[in-house]
């Protein structure tokens, strides 16, 4: 295409230089047209020689590509030849190599039937010779195979049997006189190494002030101070002659520490007043739980457990306001917990465990609700809930034998629980008795409708009911008061008598903005 494009354009030329010399003879004289001629024709010339050698030198290129082309194929073509070639030889080598390692497996075939038949004759011939060999030796001792050997199992199992009765005495006897031994050393010294006070709580509480004149404020006008610090607080308030001191008479320490830590912020602040004594109640309780949260830290970092979940670290807090059988709940289960821990140790057990199980195992004895469930049940459930391990969950359910014992840990926390509470005057049955019956009192005023609390007073001698007076008319809390009394009779079993005193306030607040 390139070289009739160069002879195309060589004829363009040419005819345009034709015409030029057409317009040149109409346009001048004659002697310039004939010059213009002659250099046209010249001119033209020498445009066609160019444009021949242009199309001589692009055909020459072009077949030189062409050939260099054809050149490349046919090499590949060559490369491709000698590649089948190769592998074509190579499939050969392979296939031959198939045939002579089939041809070695064939021989090898052959060479083991000659050498299973070879141990199979030989098999036969051992059995024949054990035959006659047996038969001979029946024919001598007048048995026969099976009988012999029967004689023979009953005489070694007499033997053996007599021997290790013998032997199995003789490590029995030496077990126990050790196992005594050891256990009343291991339990002696864990006793001497974990030596704490004992501790007895009461009920009764001693404020001490400095002068008589804070009584009268403390008591109020007409006794309005006193009736609302008792009725925040649910603490009986005793203001008799006794000099510069107040008592606070209530089962719950809880209670009792609120109370006087309320007072003591009433009486250095001054102003006594009901209002007053609501607002410093509340913010007490506040501070209480974040004193109960505070110790429970400081009583995991004391005795180095680590992980517990914030919950526990709580409860462990409110033990130290609650008592077992006189005992103060949180030192019998630090000392548990150290018990168990050198107790753990002595018999090569993980202490750090057996330490964590001591200090939790009553842990169902302070929950904020109470369920009908024994306390170790309940302690179990609680460490399960916060995601205890089954070792430590298993011990707190066990240590009183409500359910089954599944690790080695549960009867060391049973016998270190028994070691705290026997000791002697550290608790009081007493105690736990009557705190029992406290409780059972204010249960049975909370259990009606209506009820906002309920507070046993004067050591169970007085139930004070404070109902909601939009759910309770005057009418109502007469008849709750005889209904009461009469429940109280029915159910429980008392001294004396107990008095039922229902309040029904009703309170008008608005704010003056």
């Amino acid at each position: 295409m390139d070289v009739i494009s160069i002879v195309i354009g060589a004829l363009a030329g040419a005819v345009g230089a034709g015409i030029a010399v057409a317009v040149v003879l109409k346009k001048g004289t004659a002697s310039k047209g004939s010059k213009i001629i002659e250099d046209a024709k010249a001119e033209g010339e020498v445009q066609r020689k160019e444009k021949i050698l242009q199309a001589k030198e692009k055909f020459l290129q072009l077949k030189e590509e062409h050939e260099k082309v054809i050149n490349d194929r046919e090499r590949k073509i060559a490369d491709l030849e000698n590649h089948a070639k190769q592998k074509n030889d190579s499939a050969s080598k392979q296939i031959e190599d198939v045939k002579r390692k089939e041809n070695e497996v064939d021989r090898i075939k052959e060479n083991l039937s000659k050498q299973i038949e070879i141990v199979e004759k030989k098999e036969g011939e051992l059995e024949s010779s054990h035959r006659k060999q047996v038969e001979q030796l029946e024919t001598i001792s007048g048995l026969s195979q099976d009988d012999a050997k029967s004689e023979l199992v009953e005489a070694l199992k007499a033997e053996a049997k007599t021997d290790a009765l013998a032997h199995i005495k003789d490590i029995v006897d030496e077990a126990k006189i050790n196992a005594n031994k050891e256990a009343r050393k291991i339990v002696v010294q864990t006793i001497q190494r974990v030596a704490t006070e004992q501790a007895v709580e009461n009920s009764v509480s001693i404020f001490r002030i400095e002068s008589d004149e804070i009584k009268g404020r403390i008591i109020g006008r007409e006794g309005r101070n006193i009736r609302a610090l008792e009725g925040a607080t649910g603490v009986e308030i005793i203001v008799d002659d006794t000099p510069e001191a107040i008592i606070l008479s209530c089962f719950d320490p809880i209670r009792r520490e609120i109370a006087r830590l309320s007072l003591h912020q009433l009486v250095t602040d001054g102003r006594i007043h009901p209002a007053r004594i609501e607002e410093i109640v509340k913010k007490t309780k506040k501070q209480l739980e974040d004193e109960i949260v505070e110790v429970g830290k400081r009583t995991t970092i004391d005795l180095g457990i680590h992980g517990l979940h914030p919950e526990l670290i709580r409860m462990v807090g409110r033990m130290k306001y609650r008592s077992s059988y006189g005992q103060n709940l949180l030192q019998h289960s630090r000392e548990v917990a150290n018990l168990c821990a050198t107790m753990a140790s002595e018999l090569g057990m993980n202490a750090k465990v057996a330490k964590r199980a001591g200090l939790l195992h009553d842990i169902g004895k302070v929950p904020d609700d109470e369920p009908e469930l024994p306390h170790a049940v309940l302690g179990m459930k609680i460490a399960e809930k916060y995601n205890e391990k089954p070792d430590v969950c298993n011990a707190i359910g066990a240590h009183h034998d409500e359910i089954e014992m599944t690790t080695i840990i549960s009867p060391i926390i049973q016998v270190c629980d028994a070691i705290s509470g026997a000791r002697p005057g550290a608790r009081r049955e007493v105690m736990e008795q009557y705190i029992n019956r406290i409780k059972d009192l204010e249960n049975i005023g909370m259990s009606y409708p209506g009820v906002e609390k309920a507070y046993a007073i004067q050591a169970g001698r007085e139930l004070r009911v404070i109902v909601e007076s939009d759910k309770i008319s005057d009418a109502e809390s007469d008849t709750l008061s005889f209904e009461l009394a009469q429940k109280i009779q029915t159910e429980m079993t008392y001294p004396g008598q107990v008095k039922v005193t229902v309040i029904r306030e009703k309170r008008a607040v608005n704010y003056a903005k």
